[in-house]
């Protein structure tokens, strides 16, 4: 789907295939088809989110990979071209391309008291990238947190399906907070949530065009 001058396919869960005049991927996971990502963003080190299976399908040796720390033991011995850790904050260009690390966490979903499922100490990602003058947020696993209200973008992907990320409810809050002029709802149809999770969110957001890829 075209959405201002990117081409978006959403591959399942939270993997999108972005193109431009770059190849970006997003936690690739089920995978079907072999291709060639100039860019992979790996948000934490979860199985539905660093697959090495999926991973094999989209790299090749022009492949930068940019991970959050979590990353690094899951991530040994695949052969890219560069593979670079950010913390929160942290920035990198690649090629054309602007990336900025930026927190995602649990403030309310708990394995157990007190344990939340994605940590904030654990430095967990999203990402803010900028391609071809198109500035999109890539939430990654997260609650609606408060860093949310100096996310600027055009785009923003964003969970929706509750249990290890934000309800339906608190997404349409983060829409409001971060105000893009579109948003993508996902992380639904593979671990937990379904399509009627997306139409919900489309259903309550007022405020801005919602796609559902």
């Amino acid at each position: 789907m075209k959405l201002l001058n990117l081409d978006f396919t959403r591959i399942a869960h939270d993997t999108f295939k972005i193109k431009g005049s770059s190849v970006i991927y997003t936690d690739p996971f089920k995978v079907t088809n072999r291709d060639e990502a100039d860019i992979v963003l790996l948000s934490h080190e979860h199985f539905d989110h660093l697959s090495l299976d999926d991973l094999n399908k989209v790299v090749f040796p022009g492949t930068t990979i940019v991970a959050s720390p979590l990353c690094k033991d899951g991530l040994r011995g695949l052969q890219v071209k560069q593979t670079r850790f950010l913390d929160p904050g942290g920035k990198i260009t690649v090629g054309k391309v602007e990336i900025e690390a930026v927190p995602a966490y649990n403030v309310n979903k708990f394995r157990e008291p007190g344990q939340p499922f994605h940590p904030k100490a654990g430095k967990g990602l999203g990402f803010i990238f900028t391609m071809d003058g198109t500035r999109v947020y890539y939430a990654g696993d997260t609650d609606f947190i408060p860093e949310m209200d100096k996310i600027a973008c055009d785009i923003a992907l964003l969970p929706v399906s509750g249990t290890y990320v934000m309800t339906v409810e608190e997404a349409v809050d983060a829409a409001l907070a971060i105000h893009p002029r579109i948003a993508v709802p996902m992380h639904y149809g593979a671990i937990v949530g379904s399509e009627a999770d997306a139409h919900k969110f489309k259903g309550l957001v007022k405020h801005c065009v919602v796609e559902i890829i």
